[in-house]
């Protein structure tokens, strides 16, 4: 049980790597776009979480740490779904403020998860 648990943490934080690194290499190319990828790392960890916030047997799962995050996500997956609306819409990129404000938001969920 403690394995799989391990796994699904580990793809937990995977998924928000998905995420914050399609924003870095969408920033280091200087294309401030966001892309399907992003969206596929949000629900990888959307998934991931919900099943890390279940009861694990023994595991008691800590529920401030759970609604920081889940807060994060929903906020994430905002600006994400806010920005690829803008960019369907005007067909240009949404621009660096966007990008960096997401990039912030998935390293601190990433935070989050690592050191609380």
């Amino acid at each position: 049980m403690d394995l799989l648990r391990s796994v699904i943490v580990l793809v937990h934080i995977l998924g928000f790597g998905v995420t914050f690194g399609a924003l870095v290499a969408a920033a280091a190319s200087r294309r401030f776009e966001f892309t399907r990828i992003m969206d596929y790392g949000i629900v990888v960890s959307l998934i991931t979480g919900l099943a890390l916030a279940a009861p694990w047997g023994g595991f008691e799962p800590n529920y401030p740490k759970i609604a920081v995050k889940l807060v994060l996500l929903v906020i994430l997956g905002g600006v994400l779904g806010m920005g690829s609306a803008f960019q369907k819409r005007d067909g240009k990129p949404v621009g660096p403020v966007w990008v960096t404000i997401a990039a912030v938001l998935s390293a601190a969920a990433t935070a989050v998860a690592v050191i609380w």
